[in-house]
């Protein structure tokens, strides 16, 4: 299969390169007064960073939207076009899909469902209803899976992209979408610049720090414990020597005795492969996949 991969991959991006060059994108353009009325003047703060302010919103339709505002990028009109263009290319069930976006003296950018809201949210509010086992199995996976998809199937690869729970959504079936992909700040590579250091099969220092979000993401999934400051807590913890001996101690008690031990192990291997990787990974993400997918029984996309 692997292989098959690799024989097939030109061609694909062949394609996808000729499916991108043509007309620009028809993407819904939202006036400034419709985006702030949606997010009640901007008021429920889904997550933030340097460079981007995520909000919820709802539109007259009903629907619970994520709208991102686009900080500090110093891009002209037509360099943000693209990076529209880009995003509203991509397609795969465990990426949050782009809606339209707003331009002006602020830029946004308007995504699809967030029904169900942020990963963290579940993950930290104790008046939800937690996630059970099987359901952080098929979060873990569908992450991976989105991960693999942007970095595989994508020229250039897309490798600006931020895996934490506060900026994972999931919809009414708890499928895991991510949020937080392409659109540097300025200052940064963008996404249009292909990343000619790094392999085809993602083995370079970008993929590395990439690999290292997914495994303090996993960590969060097993403990339920927040990834601040970069998860140094949970990283020292799987680091240790000894750590086998007390994942009692970390599991989250909302799990019980729900889950399964065979693949508690399997999820914690491929944590603990993650955080180690440094600046080159040991593994694809293909290959990271791959293994999760023979170690646990999820139906597959």
């Amino acid at each position: 299969m692997h292989r098959l991969i690799r024989k097939l991959r030109p061609r694909l991006l062949s394609w996808l390169r000729r499916s991108r060059s043509g007309q620009i994108l028809f993407m819904k353009r939202f006036p400034y007064k419709d985006i702030k009325r949606a997010t009640d003047g901007f008021e429920t703060i889904m997550y933030t960073n340097s460079h981007i302010a995520a909000y919820k919103a709802r539109f007259h339709d009903g629907g619970v939207v994520l709208i991102k505002e686009i900080r500090d990028y110093d891009q002209g009109k037509d360099v943000f076009y693209r990076e529209v263009q880009l995003l509203g290319c991509l397609h795969h069930r465990h990426l949050l899909a782009l809606r339209g976006f707003s331009t002006g003296h602020r830029r946004f950018l308007v995504f699809d469902n967030i029904e169900r809201g942020s990963l963290k949210e579940h993950l930290n509010d104790p008046i939800r209803t937690p996630l059970n086992w099987r359901t952080r199995l098929q979060i873990a996976i569908g992450v991976v899976a989105a991960l693999e998809y942007l970095l595989l199937f994508n020229e250039p690869p897309m490798y600006h992209v931020s895996i934490n729970s506060s900026s994972i959504m999931l919809d009414e079936n708890f499928n895991a979408k991510l949020s937080d992909v392409g659109l540097q700040s300025s200052g940064e590579s963008y996404v249009t610049v292909p990343h000619t250091s790094c392999p085809k099969d993602c083995m370079g220092q970008e993929c590395g720090n990439i690999m290292f979000q997914l495994g303090v993401l996993i960590l969060e999934l097993i403990t339920g414990q927040s990834s601040e400051n970069g998860g140094a807590d949970l990283v020292q913890w799987i680091r240790e020597s000894r750590f086998c001996s007390s994942i009692h101690k970390m599991l989250d008690p909302d799990l019980g005795s729900s889950y399964d031990s065979r693949e508690l192990k399997s999820l914690l291997a491929v944590a603990k492969l993650c955080v180690r990787c440094g600046d080159k990974p040991k593994a694809s993400m293909q290959q990271i996949l791959r293994y999760l997918r023979k170690k646990i029984e999820i139906p597959r996309d």
